[in-house]
């Protein structure tokens, strides 16, 4: 390794997804490559991989308090790691070697006690200080671009914050530092036989405090879909002292702490440590995978399903186009996968009834299948992993790896999610699809791909989640990839927000759908926050410009989207 680093966790791709030593499989990169290749027959310049070495960083604009140098780096991995998270456009940027605001150093707190320290020594140096936990955001929540108005910047890591500190299992719930990230996490559950059951995309590399701060959506498709339902109680640091919330099931006294510290994105402190309620390991699981002929049949089913009361773990509904593109359908069918888990009973009855409702609305599906998942006990079983659910599934799971390769081809793929109300849904829908096709056809100049699936369901609307993939430029020329995916994502936050949903369903705002957030918020509600801010952060040096600009400093819209 060319590099020393204050990090103790294996080393990253610092310019894009995933540990440096793994990547897509020779099969999975040559179907990329084809894929590809079918977008430009006349072929596509490949981009090579960056090296350290490439970037010409600035020096860090002041030094390193002599009390903290010890948690202080400065290396380039360490710098190049964190100043951006992985979305699409931060993968171009490093591609490009362009780092502009690098941080200007990298400090990695080990107790509460650093971690104040180093907010009292950035207070007075007028240094932005941007908590850093996986670094998986793709919206622009761990940039460090804080514009003119600081002295320069930080970046936090919480790694080291990596213990679970207290199991209570007569109440099935656990103290919990917020640098652990998914793996380690339920690798330490697991021998109590517990288990969070929280599963991003980003689960082996994002951290506890990370989904706390950006309202991170998990496994569940319905009932607990977002880390809220998870959290007990809160402690973070802030500029000001500790705010700390009481570990309670449940309380109605007024404001409740945990819902502003919850979704803050590191602007009013650092969460440092939390309860969260915890489940038994699942022992029963059932499966499905269930086709419709249309799509209005099957969104219907799937708002039966929302609303029986049967709280499914999995419900997600892939339309034609996205069941294709995951290799799952021919474009004519949509396609759902149905899944119910419990470490309580045998769960025929649920499926049984669901199967039932997804048949009121011309669902098919193969029965055998069914039954096979039905029995033995999910303990031993693997039928959830096989048949279409389980290739989509694995192609879920890898899809953030083809990402790497379709970057540096020059290849616009990327998604936005929302939610929407089922009475306006069917509308929604159809609005999006024709505008963002539209919108794609004038950007890039030839017909793109855009499908769309439903991540999670509630009884009063669906969060659909849609993906488009696009050929960017054949002669490696990036800057122009950028420009293209600038103009589309400004185009999906405009659509979603003024067709009445929201610019993200769990994708957390940052700096990318900041945009997006003003224009669903109320004036008054942002101001409130501000205030709220001042309070803990006197002097708006925690993540200046993720939702709302610190009272003081006109920060604004910063990143990609400046």
């Amino acid at each position: 390794m060319a590099f020393e680093t204050l990090s103790r966790r294996k080393a990253l791709r610092f310019w894009g997804w995933g540990y440096e030593d793994e990547g897509l499989t020779p099969e999975e990169d040559a179907g990329m490559r084809a894929s590809a290749a079918a977008m430009s027959p006349g072929g596509l310049e490949e981009v090579p991989e960056p090296t350290e070495d490439e970037y010409d960083l600035p020096a860090p604009r002041f030094n390193a308090p002599n009390t903290l140098k010890k948690i202080f780096s400065a290396t380039p991995y360490d710098r190049l790691t964190h100043a951006y998270g992985k979305s699409m456009p931060d993968k171009l940027r490093l591609l490009m070697r362009q780092v502009p605001h690098a941080p200007d150093y990298v400090v990695f707190p080990k107790t509460d006690n650093d971690v104040q320290s180093i907010l009292d020594w950035a207070a007075d140096a007028n240094v932005a200080v941007i908590p850093f936990g996986g670094g998986t955001s793709v919206c622009g929540g761990v940039e460090t671009d804080v514009g003119d108005a600081y002295s320069g910047t930080v970046s936090l890591d919480m790694q080291y914050f990596d213990q679970i500190l207290e199991i209570d299992r007569t109440s099935r719930a656990a103290r919990i530092q917020a640098g652990l990230n998914g793996t380690e996490l339920e690798g330490m559950l697991k021998p109590h036989g517990l288990t969070l059951r929280h599963f991003p995309q980003s689960f082996q590399f994002s951290t506890v405090g990370g989904w706390i701060a950006t309202r991170a959506g998990g496994h569940y498709a319905s009932l607990y879909t977002h880390i809220d339902d998870f959290v007990e109680s809160i402690r973070m640091v802030t500029p000001q002292g500790i705010l700390e919330s009481r570990r309670l099931p449940g309380s109605g006294a007024g404001p409740s702490a945990d819902r502003l510290m919850i979704g803050s994105e590191g602007m009013m402190g650092v969460i440092t440590e939390s309860w969260l309620r915890l489940q038994d390991r699942p022992t029963y699981r059932a499966s499905a995978s269930i086709q419709f002929d249309k799509m209005k049949n099957a969104t219907e089913g799937v708002r039966a399903l929302s609303q029986s009361a049967l709280f499914p773990t999995n419900c997600r509904l892939l339309d034609p186009e996205e069941a294709k593109a995951n290799g799952v359908g021919n474009g004519n069918t949509s396609l759902l996968v149905l899944g119910f888990e419990s470490a309580d009973h045998p769960l025929d009855a649920w499926m049984n009834r669901a199967l039932e409702l997804v048949r009121d609305h011309g669902g098919k599906y193969d029965e055998e299948a069914v039954a096979r998942s039905l029995n033995p006990k999910a303990v031993e079983s693997t039928e959830h992993t096989k048949g279409a659910a389980g290739e989509w599934r694995n192609a879920f799971l890898r899809m953030p790896y083809y990402g790497n390769v379709s970057a540096r081809l020059g290849l616009i793929g990327d998604t936005f999610e929302t939610a929407i109300t089922w009475d306006k849904f069917d509308g929604f829908y159809a609005e999006t699809n024709e505008r963002m096709r539209k919108v794609l056809k004038e950007v890039t100049g030839a017909e793109a791909n855009l499908s769309c699936r439903f991540t999670h369901i509630y009884p009063d609307g669906p969060a659909p989640y849609f993906t488009f993939r696009a050929l960017g430029t054949s002669t490696g020329d990036l800057q122009s990839v950028l420009d293209k995916w600038k103009e589309i994502k400004i185009a999906a936050n405009e659509t979603v927000t003024s067709l009445g949903g929201t610019v993200t369903h769990h994708h957390a705002v940052g700096r990318d759908h900041r945009p997006g957030y003003e224009n669903q918020t109320s004036s008054l509600f942002r101001k409130t926050l501000q205030g709220a801010k001042h309070m803990v952060d006197p002097f708006g040096i925690m993540n200046p410009g993720v939702l709302i600009d610190p009272r003081g400093k006109e920060v604004g819209v910063r990143g990609i989207l400046k």
